[in-house]
């Protein structure tokens, strides 16, 4: 997506000026906006209608519950645009994000009853939130999960702390998962945010390997078209390669391919011979042609109906 000249303006808006801090307390003349309507970004406004019909498209077929988006959609805003959809939102916090338990303590019988307790820090969480700790390769790996507030949030969310510690160095690193279910184990979110990554991956195929990133088109429908086939390429060489990786893990995309060049090389040539070979040759021919240009040649014959 390219930002217009109106995007880029609103943001520069919100940068503060160089040399000048924002003042201390509550601006003047500002007023509670709990009840105000929640303003979507241009970002969410492109994405809000494509996810609304890609769910039509899923409606009768496919029953989905969550929807994961990276750390850049990690605020309330976009939350607030997935629960709309009535699904529930996976996504990561800023590494600095302020938490605040729930309070706990007695009301005073004064004022608004208090909402947010002692506030959070991630590298010194309590025991009570601990539920994983694990050591290996010098490395400490606690997981922590708690349900939290974020004053930005409008309702509580179900936060995941992954920090790492170096065993030797005492050097720590953490990441901040969310989610809008509450009920939602922490194994399942970081099960759900790690599958993120696969749609990189899938992006990175399809641009490498399956043109997506070198098309000439530039109609409309012409560049539909070859964006929706280089990813069911992706997909369908993902189903050929299962086979391949049965007996040799490390077979590749680029072996597949050279594989299937080699057939269709042998396939080409045998009908300019005035008689084919009989069945045991012309198999034996397919498996040496097919592994010439392979980087992970086939270990074992492969079938190549």
């Amino acid at each position: 997506m390219v930002k217009t000249e109106g995007e880029k303006a609103q943001k520069e808006k919100k940068k503060p000026a160089k040399g000048k801090k924002r003042p201390v307390g509550r601006p003047k003349g500002s007023k509670n906006k709990k009840d105000e309507k929640l303003t979507l970004s241009a970002e969410l406004l492109r994405i809000q209608p494509v996810l609304q019909a890609f769910l039509v498209v899923l409606k009768g077929v496919l029953s989905i519950s969550y929807l994961v988006m990276d750390g850049h959609f990690g605020n309330y805003p976009s939350a607030w645009m997935v629960r709309q959809t009535g699904l529930q939102f996976v996504s990561k916090l800023r590494w600095d994000a302020a938490l605040h338990e729930p309070f706990s303590g007695k009301y005073r019988g004064r004022g608004p009853h208090p909402k947010y307790g002692d506030k959070v820090d991630v590298h010194k969480m309590k025991k009570k939130y601990l539920k994983s700790n694990q050591k290996a390769d010098g490395v400490g790996t606690q997981i922590y999960q708690a349900t939290l507030l974020n004053k930005e949030f409008a309702f509580p969310i179900n936060v995941v702390v992954i920090l790492k510690t170096h065993l030797s160095t005492r050097a720590q690193a953490h990441v901040i998962l969310f989610s809008t279910d509450l009920e939602l184990s922490y194994e399942k979110m970081i099960d759900y945010y790690t599958l993120r990554f696969q749609i990189e991956f899938n992006f990175r195929d399809a641009k490498q390997y399956w043109g997506l990133d070198d098309f000439m088109n530039v109609k409309e429908v012409a560049v539909t078209n070859a964006a929706k086939l280089s990813f069911f390429m992706v997909n369908f060489s993902t189903i050929l390669l299962r086979r391949f990786r049965k007996t040799n893990p490390d077979f590749s995309i680029l072996d597949l391919k050279s594989h299937y060049r080699g057939c269709r090389y042998v396939s080409e040539t045998i009908k300019l011979l005035p008689q084919k070979p009989n069945g045991i040759l012309l198999a034996e021919i397919f498996e040496q042609i097919a592994r010439l240009g392979m980087v992970h040649p086939v270990l074992e014959p492969v079938s190549t109906a």
